[in-house]
C-alpha cells in the first residue's frame, strides 16, 4: 500500500484552513488515500433496469432506467435528435415512460423530453430554478418514484443556476448532469454558473455521498462511461483543489462560445416542444 508523504499531510493541513465544515471534513479525509483501496461497488439489484445510451454529435450521456417488475421506466437528459430511438427502445423492451427528467437546461443541445412527450405520453421534468418549462418542475428534496424506485432530487447549481443531480440510495448511483464530470466539471461562464457554489455544492452533497456510489454524468469527450465518488475525490484535477484555486482555474479557462447555445437555450425553455421535427 502506498503511504502518504509527510510533505502531502503538510499541503492537506494547509487546505483545510479557513473553509467551511463540511469541506474541511473532506480534505482532511484525504490524508487517508494512500491507505485506502478502491471500495467495492453495489450491485444493481435484480428488478433495477439500466442503459447508458449516447449521442455523438454533443457527446450527451442518457439514462434509461425503469423497474423491471411493472415496467415504468424514466429517462434522465435525453436528446433531441435521438428522441425516436430512445422511444423505440422502451417500446421494445414493453416498457411504459413516465418521465423524461433533465438535469438542468442544456446549453449544447436540444432537449429530446418535448418529443417523447409526443411520442410516449411521458411527463417532462426540470429543476424549477432552470427556468425552464416543463410539466412537472422540482426541488430540492423531491422525489421521482418509478414502480419501486425513488430518485431523489439534490440541488447543485454552479454550472447553471438550475442543475440538479439525482441520486437512487437503494442502486448506489448519482447522475450528476454537468456538475461533476469523470476528472472534470462544467463550466461556470454562463447561464448565472458560479464557480464558488458548483464547488461547494459537489463537496458539500456529491462527495459526502458513500464513497463506492458510482457516478454518471450527461457527458464524456474521452470515451470514459463511469466513475465513483471514490475516485473524483482523489483524481479530479480540479475538483481537489481549495476552493480559491478552484475558483481561479475556473475563472481563467478562457473556453470558446458554445456552438449550439444560441438554438439551444430558447429550445430548452420551451421543453423542445416547439422543434421536433415534422414527421
Amino acid at each position: 500500500m502506498r503511504i502518504v508523504g509527510s510533505s502531502m499531510l503538510s499541503a492537506l493541513k494547509r487546505l483545510s484552513t479557513n473553509q467551511p465544515p463540511t469541506l474541511v471534513s473532506n480534505i482532511r479525509s484525504l490524508s487517508s488515500f494512500g491507505t485506502m483501496s478502491l471500495p467495492e461497488r453495489q450491485p444493481f439489484s435484480p428488478d433495477f433496469f439500466f442503459r447508458q445510451l449516447f449521442d455523438g454529435e454533443s457527446s450527451t450521456y442518457s439514462y434509461l432506467l425503469a423497474d423491471l417488475k411493472n415496467g415504468e421506466a424514466v429517462i434522465i437528459d435525453p436528446v433531441l435528435e435521438q428522441a425516436k430511438r430512445d422511444a423505440q427502445l422502451v417500446k421494445d423492451l414493453g416498457f411504459q415512460l413516465k418521465y423524461a427528467i433533465n438535469t438542468h437546461m442544456h446549453a449544447d443541445h436540444i432537449t429530446g423530453s418535448g418529443w417523447l412527450r409526443k411520442l410516449t405520453g411521458c411527463q417532462s421534468v426540470i429543476a424549477a430554478a432552470s427556468g425552464a418549462k416543463a410539466d412537472r418542475h422540482l426541488k430540492e428534496g423531491d422525489r421521482i418514484d418509478f414502480g419501486t424506485h425513488v430518485i431523489d432530487a439534490l440541488a447543485t447549481p454552479g454550472h447553471t443556476n438550475g442543475c440538479m443531480s439525482y441520486v437512487i440510495k437503494d442502486q448506489g448511483c448519482v447522475f450528476t448532469g454537468d456538475t461533476l464530470l469523470i476528472r472534470g466539471c462544467g463550466r461556470t461562464d454562463f447561464q448565472e454558473g458560479c464557480p464558488r457554489n458548483l464547488y461547494e455544492n459537489v463537496h458539500s452533497k456529491i462527495f459526502t455521498l458513500p464513497e463506492n456510489f458510482r457516478i454518471y454524468p450527461a457527458h464524456d469527450y474521452k470515451g470514459q462511461m463511469e466513475s465513483s465518488v471514490w475516485e473524483e475525490k482523489r483524481y479530479n484535477p480540479r475538483l481537489t483543489k481549495d476552493i480559491e484555486e478552484f475558483v481561479k482555474i475556473m475563472e481563467n479557462l478562457n473556453l470558446p462560445y458554445p456552438k449550439k447555445i444560441d438554438a439551444s437555450l430558447p429550445a430548452n425553455r420551451e421543453c423542445g416542444v416547439y422543434d421536433i421535427p415534422k414527421e
